[in-house]
């Protein structure tokens, strides 16, 4: 389901911020294996590129890696999950 975001801040660092939260919160658990750059967008009703520029910037921050043919996951270091947690 498409997701409203506020038209006065990029879309990207709205979608950072909604990823950031899903796994601070737990919903998504470290190391799962995120959606891919299309169905991401797809799921926020978001341009393919935003969505693109939305992993980088996680991957950026630490908290998502790629594994080669094999998609992005969520980090498996818990110090820096808490680290976000109390930011």
């Amino acid at each position: 389901m498409p997701h409203e975001f506020d038209a006065g801040r990029p879309i990207y660092s709205q979608l950072c911020e909604l990823m950031t939260q899903a796994i601070v919160s737990g919903e998504v658990a470290p190391g799962q294996r995120l959606p891919g750059v299309r169905e991401l967008a797809l799921q926020y009703g978001v341009n393919p590129n935003t969505a693109q520029r939305t992993m980088a910037e996680l991957e950026r921050q630490g908290l998502v890696y790629s594994e080669r043919t094999a998609g992005r996951f969520v980090t498996t270091d818990d110090g820096l999950i808490a680290k976000v947690r109390k930011a």
